[in-house]
C-alpha cells in the first residue's frame, strides 16, 4: 500500500484497541506535529507560493484532525495526556544526512513528510478494519483518505523541485530504511509504534 515495503499486522490493531487512551493521545499529538511541520515549511520556504498555499491548507486540516481526535477523547471521558517523544519520526528523519543546501533540505523534508503520511494512512486502515467500535472505525477510514492525499501532495512537491528520477531513488531508499525499522515495531499503542 502506498509503496510501503512493510505491512502492519493485525496484532498492532489489537494492542491499539486495548489502550484507546494511549492511541488517541498519540494520534492527537501526531496531528498537531503534522500541522506544525506544514507551518514550518511555510516559514522556511515562504518564497514558494504554491507550496505555501498548499501547506496552509494542510496545516489547517491537520489541526482540525487534532480537534476531532480531542473531541472523541472528551466525549469518551478521556483527557489529553502529555506529548511523548516520537521515536519513529526521529528515526525516519535520520535517514538523510544533514545539509545546508536549502533545496536538498526541502526535498528531504517533503519525502519524510510523505512517508509519515503514508504510514499513518496504512495504520489507520489496519486500525479501522479491525475495530468493532463503529464510530472509531468510520472515523479512521475517513481520515485515511486525507492522509493518502497528503502523502501524494508531499511526494509531488518533491518531484516538482527536483528531477523525478533522483527523487524516486531517494524515496526508494527511505522506504526501505523505514521498512527495516517497522519490522521491530507494532508492540505499542502508538500510531507509528
Amino acid at each position: 500500500m502506498l509503496g510501503l515495503q512493510f505491512e502492519t499486522g493485525t496484532s498492532w490493531a489489537e494492542i491499539a484497541k486495548n489502550d484507546l487512551q494511549q492511541i488517541l493521545t498519540d494520534h492527537a499529538y501526531a496531528e498537531q506535529k503534522a500541522s506544525s511541520n506544514a507551518t514550518s515549511l511555510i516559514i522556511n520556504y515562504s518564497e514558494e507560493t504554491e507550496l505555501v498555499q498548499e501547506m496552509a491548507l494542510i496545516a489547517i486540516e491537520e489541526l482540525e484532525h487534532f480537534k476531532m481526535v480531542h473531541d472523541i477523547m472528551v466525549k469518551r471521558g478521556m483527557t489529553l495526556g502529555r506529548a511523548q517523544k516520537n521515536d519513529y519520526a526521529i528515526h525516519v528523519q535520520s535517514y538523510f544526512p544533514k545539509t545546508k543546501d536549502r533545496l536538498e533540505s526541502l526535498i528531504q523534508r517533503l519525502l519524510v513528510a510523505a512517508l509519515i503520511e503514508a504510514r499513518s494512512c496504512e495504520r489507520f486502515k489496519v486500525f479501522a478494519d479491525n475495530m468493532k467500535d463503529e464510530e472509531l472505525s468510520k472515523f479512521y477510514l475517513d481520515l485515511m483518505t486525507s492522509e493518502a492525499n497528503h502523502y501524494v501532495t508531499f511526494l509531488n512537491f518533491a518531484r516538482k523541485y527536483q528531477d523525478r528520477k533522483i527523487v524516486d531513488e531517494k524515496w526508494k531508499g527511505l522506504v526501505e530504511y523505514e521498512a527495516a525499522f517497522m519490522k521491530k515495531r507494532g508492540v505499542k499503542a502508538k500510531i507509528h509504534g
